[in-house]
């Protein structure tokens, strides 16, 4: 089993023959990623990456079967792209653009939602299932399979975990990485649930930062449902200053419940394995799962 993506997912890239579709799809391909084609308004009918293209999502549906896109669309037009994917019949939408206007998110993530379609991002890092699919910008070989789901806001810290993991001689079943910004299509707790859901996954571990409220849901979430599987929670953001924005769009402290210290607490009380530093992820998952 596998969460999202695996290697019967077919793929299609949506601003395949921009410098960034282009460089992170060959990424993708030499993973061995099942992508089928991409999407380049004006192209359509050319090969790229020995790897047909297509005007829209829709033509690239009917001719590939495609079922995920991944999206590394000019900010201005990404959302115009999460919807025309949605539209298509794309099941999975995969958003790496950084930078999209707010209240283009307001439009697109309800109207993705509508249609039946689970979008991830944006502003992150994607989704990989290890020796699978690798549907983002992320190291690849730093991802073995094993038993731990990922579930992070933070690109970097995704792959620090993942390597602290595998260190600790478990591995990876699903790592996703949710995204920064303040409106992402699935938070933290749905990207739980999934790791929740999936056999394959024996333990989960859960990476936030300062901001928002995602790690809250999620914590409250787990204890309700029964703490079925351990969880190991790191929040980053620890020595950051209130009121002041930290990297990430959505990384601000707006009210007490945001500081570091208080979702720690509520991690801890809903039963969550607390690691203090990215160093102990993976030695707190292995005692937490023994």
């Amino acid at each position: 089993m596998s969460v999202l993506v695996n290697k019967a997912s077919k793929i299609i890239v949506q601003g395949f023959t921009g410098s960034e579709g282009t460089f992170h799809a060959s990424q993708m391909i030499e993973y061995g990623t099942n992508v089928v084609g991409g999407v380049t308004p004006g192209k359509g009918g050319q090969t790229h990456l020995d790897k047909p293209v297509f005007n829209t999502v829709k033509d690239a549906v009917a001719k590939t079967g495609a079922d995920t896109s991944i999206i590394f669309v000019p900010p201005a037009f990404a959302a115009d792209a999460m919807m025309e994917a949605a539209d298509a019949g794309i099941k999975v939408i995969i958003a790496i653009t950084e930078g999209i206007p707010v209240k283009d998110m307001i439009q697109a993530k309800p109207y993705v939602k509508k249609r039946g379609a689970v979008l991830v991002g944006p502003n992150c890092p994607g989704v990989i299932t290890p020796g699978e699919a690798k549907v983002g910008i992320m190291p690849g070989f730093v991802f073995k399979k094993g038993n731990i789901g990922v579930v992070s806001k933070s690109g970097t810290l995704t792959y620090e975990a993942a390597d602290q993991v595998v260190k600790a001689g478990l591995g990876i079943t699903t790592a996703i990485g949710i995204g920064g910004d303040p409106i992402i299509g699935t938070s933290t707790k749905e990207a739980v649930q999934l790791l929740m859901e999936d056999p394959d996954t024996e333990g989960i571990v859960m990476i936030g930062e300062i901001g928002g409220n995602y790690e809250a849901e999620a914590a409250r979430w787990i204890k309700e449902n029964g703490n079925k599987k351990p969880v190991v929670g790191f929040i980053a953001g620890q020595t950051a200053p209130p009121g002041r924005r930290m990297g990430h769009a959505g990384a601000i402290i707006g009210g007490k419940d945001d500081t570091a210290e208080a979702k720690i607490k509520i991690m801890k009380e809903c039963g969550i394995h607390v690691a203090y530093s990215p160093a102990d992820i993976g030695e707190t998952m292995k005692k937490a799962i023994s």
